[in-house]
């Protein structure tokens, strides 16, 4: 296969709302360059990049796919992603690699919640940017009302490229441009050139003047030449234009019908000579502060975006050449951990066909298999090269279940499957929870969800169940109280004895020593589950001996990991050990640990115990129609408003929420919002639980 120099390489990533037409605009751009004899279909399950079979039985892309056409001596590698919110790691993952994203629109509908969604990520990333209005054939669709909505999202920077036109019952692409008006077929294909009629010609000129002038802004140069000649040819406002895009400041807008096949060649065209390759960007810097040099003179460095294992392959490993070139046989360093990997195989892919290549050149995508110690977001590079390349920020989990292999037998099985996934996609979080000796899964949402249950079940044979997790309460107390416990054992010979009396209260940050007692040690222990013990020795007069404290403290701590409540851990106690008892035969360690144990565990039982649960801070980014709905929805899962901000046409609400009421906020959410609002959550505190809430969790 042709290899391709870094000047005629452009990575596209087509985003867009489910059902906008990125998956048949990508089949149509590798027909149209002749690399399809036919046309698949999203109906007919045939298309290249929706290959897997779980995109079969749901009928949408679940994966980002890469694959590539050639335009006129260039080669554009497609990333098509899927359209839904759910799948958000696949999109960032793709955006993060591209040098231009193709946001695909449905002419029907116009800008959409998930395009809302990507849009936010894209300016984050302050990727170069062009607009689709596809579907333009349809009998309901809205050229006009589509571009407002595009205008609405990124302002007017939004500039039309093109415009569609009926002429004689036939469908029509004016490109103002250009200057010509497209005639398509009914079949579509290679469209008839023709002059602009008549009567569009002043708003075509209208167009093309105002094309003009956004050209000419984002260039300096331009700019001077625009004032002096009244205007720019064709290739001085392709300049302009490349400019603004890559400023992040012009955003061009097309129309198309991908099922038909009309307009893909001209989009085609623009991408080779008009959108920016990897070269055109601005340098990344890596981890280590220094630029990443886009040149393939220098030393290899790769990126790897994304993870695959397919059952009859094994891991597939996909990557862009960042710097330099990358060709088989090469031995490579992983920056994470140093381990060397050897590039025995390497392909261009195009969804599930792999075509062979020797080498591959900065500014590509490719791939690889079977490499030993690499997975997503990992850095391969040169020996000597000390590069490590900025890691992919994923969002947050909105959800988490518990997971649990329907046969115990299965369990290894499970936990192997899972990480697996988690390699394949970093937004599946998987943890093991200690204290509630459950395995838990974090994820997007529940069509996520049930694509991971998909998986286990179809690809690793392993049938899973999903449930509500343990929410990890806390018990703590609320007054001082006194006890004393004696544990005595005689069975023949040598028994058992130890008497502990105790004092406990609670204990905050800065507080006073106790007082009334003669303090002559302590201890501070930073529990691993947070909070803290404070253990004093106040024995006066040698009534235990000082090798017995460790052990009633360690009674007192077992106790701690196990609170009488609810079995949850125990934070935030001071425990004073004044007086006790010991025997000079039967006295031992075990008979304080005992001892301290039972004194510590009476003490809490009547320091009025209270039981506390995690909160979270949440973060819900939603329209400002629809305020009044979510914020009752909060207040009923007891949320402490915090403050509200606005952006734009969106209210941003920051409150405090019992993790416990979290449970299937996601899906709650959405269908209160029609999937328009979006939220995020992180740990804040543990608080007190409602007396009736902690009378029923008791219970």
């Amino acid at each position: 296969m042709k290899i391709y120099d870094d000047k005629h390489i452009k990575n596209v990533v087509f985003v867009g709302a489910h059902n906008s037409g990125k998956t048949t605009l990508a089949e149509t751009m590798l027909f149209e360059a002749g690399l399809l004899n036919r046309r698949g279909t999203v109906e007919a399950k045939n298309t290249v990049s929706d290959y897997h079979e779980i995109e079969h039985e749901r009928g949408n892309s679940i994966f980002a796919t890469p694959l590539h056409t050639e335009w006129r001596n260039y080669k554009i590698n497609i990333i098509d992603t899927p359209g839904l919110d759910d799948f958000i790691g696949e999109i960032i993952s793709s955006i993060r690699v591209a040098d231009t994203i193709v946001t695909v629109l449905n002419g029907q509908h116009g800008v959409e919640v998930g395009t809302e969604i990507i849009w936010s990520y894209i300016d984050k990333f302050q990727r170069p940017t062009l607009f689709v209005v596809n579907q333009i054939d349809h009998p309901n669709a809205k050229f006009d009302e589509s571009f407002k909505s595009i205008k609405s999202l990124v302002g007017n920077n939004a500039i039309q490229i093109q415009y569609p036109y009926k002429m004689d019952g036939a469908q029509c692409i004016i490109d103002v441009l250009k200057m010509k008006l497209y005639k398509f077929s009914p079949e579509g294909g290679k469209p008839e050139k023709h002059e602009i009629p008549a009567d569009q010609l002043d708003i075509a000129n209208e167009l093309h003047n105002e094309l003009i002038e956004k050209a000419a802004e984002n260039d300096e140069a331009l700019m001077e030449l625009f004032f002096d000649k009244g205007t720019l040819n064709e290739d001085e406002m392709r300049e302009g234009i490349k400019a603004g895009m890559l400023n992040h400041e012009l955003f061009p807008v097309f129309c198309m019908s991908a099922l038909n096949d009309m307009g893909s060649g001209r989009l085609m065209g623009f991408i080779d000579n008009v959108a920016p390759a990897a070269a055109d960007l601005k340098a990344e810097q890596s981890v280590e502060g220094a630029d990443i040099p886009a040149e393939k003179e220098a030393k290899t460095a790769l990126f790897v975006f994304k993870t695959v294992y397919q059952p009859n392959l094994g891991q597939i490993t996909f990557f862009k050449v960042k710097s330099g070139e990358v060709k088989l046989n090469d031995k490579l360093i992983n920056a994470r951990n140093d381990e060397q990997e050897i590039i025995n195989q390497l392909f261009i892919m195009d969804g599930k066909e792999r075509k062979s290549v020797t080498k591959l050149t900065v500014g590509d995508i490719g791939a690889t298999l079977k490499l030993k110690y690499t997975e997503t977001n990992d850095t391969l590079t040169a020996p000597g090269n000390n590069m490590t390349i900025q890691p992919i920020q994923y969002p947050e989990p909105r959800i988490r279940k518990a997971v649990f292999a329907e046969n115990t037998k299965d369990e290894e099985k499970l936990s192997d499957a899972l990480r697996k996934i988690h390699s394949q996609d970093p937004t599946v979080i998987v943890s093991f929870s200690k204290e509630a000796r459950q395995i838990i899964l974090s994820c997007q949402g529940e069509l996520h969800l049930a694509t991971i249950d998909w998986t286990l079940r179809n690809l690793y044979g392993v049938e899973a169940r999903f449930e509500k997790p343990k929410i990890s309460f806390r018990e703590t107390i609320q007054r001082s109280s006194n006890a004393n416990y004696r544990h005595k054992k005689q069975s023949g010979g040598s028994g058992q004895f130890a008497e502990v009396h105790l004092k406990i209260e609670p204990w905050m940050e800065g507080m006073e020593e106790p007082q009334g007692f003669n303090i002559r040690g302590k201890d501070e222990i930073n529990l691993t589950w947070g909070g803290k013990l404070i253990f004093y020795n106040c024995i006066v007069g040698g009534v235990i001996d000082q090798r017995y404290l460790p052990s009633v403290m360690k009674g007192v701590l077992e106790v701690m990991e196990e609170g009488p409540l609810t079995g949850s851990y125990i934070r935030d106690v001071r425990v004073m050990v004044y007086d006790g008892k010991m025997h000079s035969v039967d006295s031992n360690d075990i008979s304080f640990k005992i001892a301290g144990a039972h004194a510590f565990k009476e003490a809490f039982l009547n320091a009025n115990p209270k039981l506390l649960e995690p909160t979270m801070e949440l973060t819900v980014k939603v329209p400002e129609e629809m305020v009044g709905n979510v914020m009752t929805d909060l207040q009923s899962r007891r949320s402490m408003i915090q403050g509200i901000d606005n952006n734009n046409n969106y209210q941003i609400l920051k409150c405090i929420t019992p993790e416990a009421e979290l449970y299937n906020y996601s899906t709650d959410l959405r269908s209160l919002t029609q999937g328009r609002a979006t939220f995020r959550s992180t740990f804040s505190s543990y608080q007190p639980v409602p007396a009736n809430v902690q009378k029923e969790l008791v219970k």
